[in-house]
């Protein structure tokens, strides 16, 4: 099978592990590739994703790197056993850009959610027309048919809150966000009250910075931490004008996590979250 042109995200993880595990026992990708009888490209196309690789040889390569953190393995041989078709966001493949998969693919795969807003609302708790707000506003205009690939995707992300173990979801959202009126006021409305019904379930979470808070500065870019099973394979989201950049080294997370855990304590507390999301929503 030739190397995939355009492996995932979550792909290139698994292979970036790999190595990792590989560098930590100080072996080199010669040795590795001889204990499973492939050549050193072969080798290299792994650890960068481009290669799949079975659990029977994952599980010796960890043999052979002296791993012996059970859990680890077995979550990247989950990884390892994936395949292309098997989720819901395959079938976008070809349709819109791979970032939009690979946001789908991490929100799908993670244990819990984490999150930081400035400006708009985050992505799984958007409304139909407040999304479709967004995407119409793209320069260059999008093709009537890519905007409504984009509107439909990004709703049938927040089908993971509707799954039988929905991962946590705790999203804190600067009150600029709450006050943008993208689409108009009974678009910004209809946003407002969807936020409010969802945090009615037990899996969601909205905490709201208000303006008038001096303690919290790093609201310019949003922010998506994802839990993974295991700590070592979480994730770092960080979404940009020209789309999403993955974070994954262990400084990197400690950072993010830091960021979050001081977003949470400027912010108000669920309740009094409610009653500013709701005394905004009577202003429109």
């Amino acid at each position: 099978m030739p190397p995939r042109d355009n492996p995932t995200t979550r792909q290139i993880r698994l292979g970036a592990e790999l190595r990792k595990l590989r560098e930590a026992a100080g072996r080199t990708a010669r040795e590795a590739a001889a204990l499973l009888s492939i050549d050193q490209t072969r080798m290299s196309h792994t650890e960068s994703g481009r290669v799949g690789i079975t659990e029977e040889r994952l599980r010796r390569l960890a043999t052979f790197y002296q791993c012996d953190d059970e859990r680890l393995i077995d979550s990247l041989c989950g990884i390892a056993k994936e395949r292309r078709g098997q989720f819901w966001f395959d079938e976008y493949r070809g349709v819109l850009a791979p970032g939009f998969l690979d946001i789908a693919e991490l929100e799908w795969h993670a244990r819990a959610l984490r999150s930081v807003q400035s400006v708009t609302m985050p992505g799984l708790l958007q409304t139909e027309s407040y999304a479709r707000t967004l995407f119409t506003s793209v320069w260059p205009r999008l093709p009537d048919d890519e905007l409504e690939a984009r509107v439909e995707h990004r709703l049938r992300r927040a089908t993971i809150l509707d799954s039988k173990e929905p991962p946590p979801l705790m999203a804190v959202v600067h009150e600029a966000a709450l006050r943008m009126r993208f689409g108009g006021r009974d678009v910004t409305r209809e946003q407002l009250h969807h936020l409010l019904d969802m945090t009615e379930r037990p899996e969601v979470t909205v905490r709201v910075i208000l303006f008038a808070n001096e303690s919290f500065t790093e609201a310019t870019q949003p922010v998506l931490y994802a839990d993974a099973e295991v700590p070592q394979l979480d994730t770092v989201r960080i979404d940009s004008a020209i789309g999403g950049h993955y974070l994954d080294a262990e400084a990197e997370l400690k950072k993010y996590r830091v960021l979050l855990n001081m977003a949470t304590h400027a912010s108000l507390d669920p309740t009094e979250s409610r009653k500013i999301i709701r005394s905004i929503a009577r202003e429109l």
